[in-house]
């Protein structure tokens, strides 16, 4: 398979772009997520913002697609286990998360997601933002890497009956990856994760970033 370019698919891998120490100082901000959660979202950890502002190591990924204005809007940590070994189909990300609830045009519906307020923006907004995953653990193809299907962010918001031929129409790409690599995507491709064939832990520090303010009052909710 050919190497997969932001600028032409959507997503692309940064091989390396963490060492093995930067990894290390990295979890020992966010600390140990509990065993049977699949996904914490992280939220007023100052120790993690050095790796997520634009002059860190992963945050300067993001800056060098968006440019300097970029800034982390969402963090989630991703802890997949053979207790929590979950599957999601094909989909694309449709919420933000925001600092309180604001009626604005253009927004809903909203939700609330570990009692964090999200909603769904206009697709013109998710289409200027960028998704970073930065993998702590070994991705290898029994182990439950993400499938995408490169170059569909191109077609806006999908219906959920249009998600199949989109992805038929695109072909996939799966994105296994070692520890320290960073795979950028843009935030409205399409992407599905398997449940894991052997079972490991996978670890994954996903996060969203966006160069611009909110409308109306909105806030990000950040990092």
């Amino acid at each position: 398979m050919r190497d997969l370019t932001f600028s032409h698919d959507g997503a692309e891998r940064f091989p390396a772009a963490l060492s093995g120490s930067s990894l290390t100082d990295l979890l020992s901000a966010i600390g140990e997520p509990p065993p049977d959660r699949a996904g914490i979202r992280l939220q007023g950890i100052e120790k993690i913002r050095p790796f997520l502002d634009p002059a860190g190591p992963v945050g300067a990924i993001a800056a060098s697609i968006m440019g300097p204005a970029a800034r982390p809007v969402r963090a989630i940590l991703f802890d997949k286990t053979q207790s929590t070994n979950w599957t999601l189909g094909w989909h694309q990300d449709r919420t933000i998360a925001v600092r309180r609830r604001i009626e604005t045009p253009g927004f809903g519906p909203w939700s609330v997601k570990q009692g964090l307020i999200h909603v769904t923006p206009p697709i013109e907004l998710l289409a200027s933002m960028i998704t970073l995953r930065v993998h702590i653990d070994p991705v290898e193809p029994g182990n439950a890497p993400l499938w995408i299907a490169p170059g569909s962010h191109r077609f806006g918001r999908v219906k959920v009956n249009e998600i199949d031929q989109a992805v038929e129409r695109c072909g996939t790409a799966v994105c296994l990856a070692d520890p320290g690599d960073i795979w950028a995507y843009a935030t409205t491709i399409l992407h599905k994760s398997d449940a894991a064939q052997d079972p490991a832990r996978r670890r994954v520090l996903q996060v969203d970033y966006a160069a611009a303010a909110l409308p109306g009052g909105l806030k990000w909710l950040g990092v």
